[in-house]
């Protein structure tokens, strides 16, 4: 199996501060990862750094793509290459329909219009795609959004950042089969997938969509990787990060 996204030894900066400090992740294709871990953990810039927003300086390490260096690669062209990402708080754009945006992506491609019409109405998006871009509409709205607009580029490999943050059980099951549809290679064959990392803070979106491998980041480390479930119930049994941040810690120490 060929590895979609390789992270070797990755230490990255922001204004002159590290928040990461020689990261090692290996997303093998089909694969889906969850990355889990508290506020500030160092999960959004990771994905941040692998999408390639400039401002995250990469001072050590390597980003490989389908075994191709990209660590030199802007935003543009990484995403020509087929990564995508939703963000855990998009901007409002004002004065741009959502409709407008999905347009654009297809232009002279009257096929994926049609495409675009019925992913609307799957996911029941008719209502967003003539307002302007997540202008006055709920966290879980939002996320939805994000979301559909991921699905309409048919990424080869998704970054999701806290699609389950803001969302009430009753559409989170929405955002659930958004995620799936997002990641389903053929729907036809629910257990072959495309690549994908999920961040999530409470794991809810876990409950949704199965991960193949998670991996707990704690001040710009990640400091264990194993089963998801195994790991989630150990936090939710625990009541939070701290028992396995007490872990990590003496592990170091030892």
């Amino acid at each position: 199996m060929t590895n979609i996204l390789e992270v070797k030894d990755l230490c990255v900066e922001v204004d002159g501060q590290e928040l990461l400090h020689g990261i090692d992740l290996t997303i093998p294709e089909g694969e889906v990862h969850a990355l889990l871990g508290p506020n500030g953990s160092g999960k959004t810039t990771l994905m941040m750094t692998i999408i390639g927003y400039p401002e995250y300086k990469v001072t050590r390490g390597q980003i490989l793509f389908n075994g191709e260096e990209i660590t030199g690669l802007g935003i543009t062209e990484r995403a020509r290459l087929g990564i995508g990402i939703s963000q855990q708080r998009p901007p409002t754009i004002s004065g741009v329909k959502l409709r407008q945006i999905l347009d654009y992506v297809v232009v002279n491609a009257p096929q994926r219009s049609q495409e675009i019409d019925d992913l609307a109405k799957a996911f029941h998006m008719d209502p967003f795609l003539e307002r302007d871009i997540n202008a006055d509409l709920s966290g879980g709205e939002i996320k939805r959004s994000e979301l559909f607009q991921l699905l309409v580029t048919h990424p080869r490999f998704a970054m999701m950042d806290e699609p389950d943050s803001g969302v009430d059980l009753e559409a989170l099951s929405l955002v659930g089969n958004m995620v799936n549809a997002l990641l389903s290679e053929e729907p036809a064959r629910p257990a072959k997938r495309k690549a994908g990392l999920i961040i999530t803070h409470t794991g809810h979106i876990l409950d949704y969509v199965h991960a193949d491998k998670a991996h707990i980041m704690l001040d710009g480390r990640i400091g264990c990787s194993g089963n998801p479930l195994i790991l989630l119930d150990k936090v939710r049994e625990c009541g939070g990060y701290e028992e396995c941040i007490q872990c990590i810690l003496r592990r170091r120490e030892g």
